[in-house]
């Protein structure tokens, strides 16, 4: 299905977003960085944020786990189905809970990231390639091959191995297997379709031959 910039965002609606880095430069280049990424997706997916993530990672611990702690348990702009952290892209599966959430959360966590990576990395300028790309979600058959194809792209960008894609950490992936600690997707949507995460996870790997097909021609569909 062909991307749409001017897409409108329903509330309650489905969608993939993504973006990659200006001139597909890199984007995440180590583990710090990819970290950072991660805690910011966490918290800019809330409405209501109290303050600036690289403030808060200034306060003293009590105060700042009193902030995340009120935080975590408040109203979100969307909800995290499924992502992904690439070096040089990213991927998320949204459900839109508030006007403009989606814009409002992309743009809080790409302007949140880009000033900690321009500052950690000596640059200015722009680092996402200019107006995110997203795709309407239309139905529970599309919802579940998004979930995959974006949990599948460490393996079929030969980023790593198959057997690792379970402890990717930058992915929600683990998440869906129950084996990550600090859980960000709101998973039960595309689970709930499943007998068990082992059903899932079947239905992930049974694909990436034809993932990594899909990634050879990627540049044709996703323009």
């Amino acid at each position: 299905m062909a991307t749409n910039r001017k897409i409108v965002f329903a509330n309650e609606g489905i969608y993939h977003v993504f973006n990659r880095g200006l001139d597909r430069r890199p984007t995440f280049t180590n583990k710090w960085e990819f970290d950072r990424a991660k805690k910011l997706v966490k918290f800019y997916r809330h409405k209501d944020i109290p303050i600036r993530f690289s403030k808060l990672i200034q306060q003293p611990e009590d105060i700042r786990n009193k902030i995340l702690e009120d935080l975590y348990k408040s109203d979100r702009l969307v909800d995290i189905l499924s992502f992904c952290l690439m070096p040089n892209h990213f991927h998320f599966l949204l459900k839109q809970n508030v006007d403009k959430g989606i814009a409002t959360f992309v743009a809080n966590f790409t302007n949140a990231y880009t000033k900690y990576f321009n500052t950690r990395n000596t640059r200015i300028g722009p680092l996402f390639q200019g107006i995110f790309k997203a795709v309407l979600v239309e139905n529970d058959e599309q919802l579940v091959h998004v979930s995959r194809y974006i949990h599948l792209n460490p393996v079929v960008s030969s980023i790593i191995e198959t057997d690792e894609l379970k402890n990717y950490p930058w992915s929600s992936y683990p998440e869906y297997l129950s084996q990550s600690d600090d859980e960000i997707a709101g998973k039960a949507l595309v689970l709930n379709m499943f007998k068990s995460p082992k059903e899932y996870q079947k239905f992930v790997l049974d694909q990436i031959d034809y993932g990594k097909k899909l990634e050879a021609i990627k540049h044709l569909i996703m323009e």
